[in-house]
């Protein structure tokens, strides 16, 4: 079965940059379209929050504590929803996940780790 593949995890320093992608393979174009695609992120001992959310018709909403510094976009001929995350700090550390919200899939989360 198809799955949703995140990428682009990994450790950085405080006031760098990653840019994590989401892809599901073999998914048809239009249930791509028709997909919120969410990015959530869990760190160590705390519940899993949600960061950032690409509309279907192209907004974006975003956590009160990574506004101005994360954005989110799509790319439906690619079928790939990235996290562009600047300015990180520590608080940011913990595992990032991407979710398809009308088909409610998860993938299984790449880590992001920010010292200090």
């Amino acid at each position: 079965q198809a799955q949703v593949v995140e990428s682009g995890g990994g450790s950085v320093q405080a006031g760098g940059s990653l840019r994590l992608s989401c892809r599901k393979s073999r998914m048809i174009l239009s249930t791509f379209w028709a997909n919120e695609v969410s990015w959530y992120r869990q760190a160590p001992g705390k519940q899993r929050e949600l960061v950032a959310t690409s509309t279907t018709s192209g907004s974006a909403s975003y956590a009160d504590s990574v506004k101005g510094r994360f954005t989110i976009s799509r790319d439906n001929n690619k079928k790939t929803v990235y996290l562009q995350m600047d300015s990180l700090n520590p608080e940011d550390t913990g595992v990032y996940y991407c979710h398809f919200g009308l088909t409610n899939e998860w993938g299984q989360g790449t880590q992001v780790t920010v010292s200090s």
